[in-house]
């Protein structure tokens, strides 16, 4: 049996790390930070094990490690990094966008208000804004973009903040 020549193997590692990188990525929903930054340095080092594959013949350990890091880098950080871009309170947000977006086209309006924004994250169990407190007695971002989402009324956090330009939203921790 003939084993795969050491160049062909870390070209294939650095082709599947760049698909791999760019349907996750491309997997995030567009309202939501898709941390481009955080994901080309992650492709960069997968690329960088992907040479030390390469430039392994007859080195098996090189090659090893070079995979393990093709894999670590390449598949497990990319898809991780996409399935914790929608933590519940992220989720709950993008909800309340699409409900607020679809209230102010059905009014016919170009824009989304924040009582839309309010509505909609009342009917969905959740609440606009910081909640008040004898420690801070003034409610934080009920009444102007950026908005304060939280899921759950009675908790103060996780929270999600919520801005709409028209009726394309952003959403990001907070």
């Amino acid at each position: 049996m003939k084993s795969v020549s050491p160049r062909a193997l870390g070209a294939g590692a650095a082709l599947a790390c760049l698909v791999i990188a760019l349907v996750a990525a491309f997997a995030v929903d567009s309202r939501l930070d898709r941390q481009w930054v955080m994901r080309g340095i992650t492709l960069l080092l997968a690329l960088g094990c992907a040479a030390v594959v390469a430039g392994s013949a007859g080195r098996r350990n090189r090659q090893i490690i070079g995979l393990v890091g093709a894999l670590m880098f390449g598949l497990v950080f990319p898809v991780t990094a996409t399935t914790w871009s929608k933590p519940p309170e992220i989720d709950f947000a993008l909800k309340v966008a699409d409900d607020a977006k679809a209230a102010a086209t059905k009014a016919a309006r170009s824009t989304v208000s924040v009582d839309d924004v309010r509505t909609a994250a009342t009917a969905r169990g959740g609440a606009v804004g910081t909640p008040k407190t004898d420690k801070s007695p003034e409610i934080r971002g009920a009444d102007a973009y950026p908005l304060i989402l939280r899921a759950k009324p009675a908790q103060a956090r996780p929270r999600a903040c919520l801005t709409f330009t028209g009726l394309n939203a952003k959403i990001r921790p907070c």
